[in-house]
């Protein structure tokens, strides 16, 4: 399903970026903390967690492309 988006304003532009990049961020730290990280369990909480700031990015990105 492709959601339509109206005209982003200037404002509601760089809100989008600044989520994007701190979703970016976030994967970013995240998979440095699953790397350093001994304990499987912790691990798996480190990488899921990344992943979901991943598919948010890419989500946010999308709206970007509409």
């Amino acid at each position: 399903m492709m959601i339509r988006m109206p005209n982003l304003s200037q404002v509601e532009l760089q809100n989008l970026r600044h989520f994007i990049g701190a979703h970016e961020t976030s994967y970013q730290k995240l998979n440095a903390y699953a790397s350093q990280v001994v304990d499987p369990q912790i691990k798996q909480m480190f990488t899921k967690a990344a992943q979901d700031s991943l598919n948010t990015k890419q989500k946010l990105m999308s709206f970007l492309n509409n």
